[in-house]
């Protein structure tokens, strides 16, 4: 599923005087199944090298969490069943854990099954759905009966927190990353809030942190939107956006709250620490703030 359609990286070296700074300096290719744009702003070779690390990080998060390529660790989780994963992995599912009980299991990977069969247009058996039926020991994850995965929901925010920060080791002072989800340090960027119903509805001041939006009918399965609920549910609202310290938690968190009413998501921010603020829209339009 290609939920996400365009990777664009802004970065410059903020010490530098304007005078100083060399042309932006630019790559384009293919990320996350989406074609790609990266702008840099810094000399030639400072440039060249930062370029070689994201697509080394893009790379290994493919690597980890594609379920379009079979040579994944999730594309062979899923086939075989179980597997000895990468720290990497294990640390999404760590975060994954913490979502999960935060959002009383709104938050659940295990969906995947439900969305092969939505997008197949068959019926399926929600008893494989669970994510504390996901069994882990040291780096092994075995997977139950008829379980499969899907990291779609936080990927994305995964590695758009690892290459901002990969620019930030590099000295890159002011980086705004966007693949899909939002990152952004040493500058004010404002991001444009925008639902598929009613168009552009606001901005957003991004400074420092992470800005993730789900909107469920972005993307349909039939007459169902992509965001599925694993208890059999549907989503209460038309677009959720999240501002976190993070851009893989405001990715999971605006997922999961796109299905749950405002009083829970005010009980499940609270259990999330690193949420910042948390904006509502209904199917009519209207914004609430949490």
């Amino acid at each position: 599923m290609k939920r996400r359609r365009f990777l664009s990286i802004t970065a410059c070296f903020a010490a530098l005087p304007l005078a100083a700074q060399a042309a932006p300096q630019r790559w384009r290719g293919r990320a996350l199944g989406a074609e790609a744009e990266i702008v840099l702003h810094g000399g030639a070779r400072a440039t060249r090298a930062a370029f070689a690390e994201i697509e080394r990080v893009l790379r290994a998060v493919e690597a980890s969490f594609s379920l379009s390529d079979p040579a994944s660790e999730l594309s062979r989780l899923n086939r075989e069943g179980s597997l000895s994963v990468s720290p990497r992995f294990t640390a999404l599912m760590e975060l994954t854990d913490q979502l999960h009980a935060a959002t009383h299991g709104l938050f659940d990977p295990t969906v995947q099954p439900l969305w092969r069969s939505l997008f197949e247009g068959r019926e399926t058996d929600r008893a494989a759905i669970g994510w504390t039926r996901v069994q882990r020991s040291g780096a092994r994850v075995r997977l139950a009966t008829g379980q499969a995965l899907t990291f779609n929901g936080i990927a994305q925010g995964y590695a758009t927190d690892l290459v901002a920060e990969a620019l930030r080791k590099r000295g890159f002072g002011e980086v705004l990353v966007n693949i899909g989800e939002y990152a952004g340090h040493g500058g004010h960027w404002t991001i444009g809030l925008t639902d598929p119903a009613h168009g552009h509805l606001g901005t957003r001041t991004l400074t420092d942190g992470a800005i993730a939006t789900s909107s469920p009918s972005a993307m349909q399965l039939g007459a169902a939107g992509h965001i599925l609920h694993p208890k059999g549910g549907h989503p209460i609202w038309s677009t959720v956006s999240v501002e976190a310290n993070s851009a893989a938690l405001a990715d999971g968190a605006s997922t999961a709250f796109c299905l749950a009413p405002a009083d829970d998501i005010r009980s499940m921010i609270r259990r999330l620490p690193g949420l910042r603020r948390v904006t509502l829209v209904d199917a009519a339009g209207n914004l609430t703030t949490l």
